[in-house]
């Protein structure tokens, strides 16, 4: 089993792919090499979820591509 990442000293960034209101913003944070945090910005506390890079990758090209 996978340790999880320890995000304790992450430094996270508005993700360039929200749609920049209060309401809708994700944050995400460098770093990690093969592994894409994210989590709420209205709930920094919260949980974050980790996406593989490779996935994080073909959702926003997925996005992109309004698909």
């Amino acid at each position: 089993m996978k340790r999880p990442l320890d995000l304790s000293n992450a430094v996270w960034r508005k993700s360039s792919y929200s749609a920049g209101g209060d309401n809708n913003c994700l944050e995400v944070a460098d770093g990690y090499p093969g592994a894409v945090p994210v989590r709420d910005s209205k709930r920094p506390e919260g949980p974050a979820l980790v996406f593989p890079a490779g996935a994080w990758s073909a959702f926003v090209g997925a996005v992109r591509a309004d698909r």
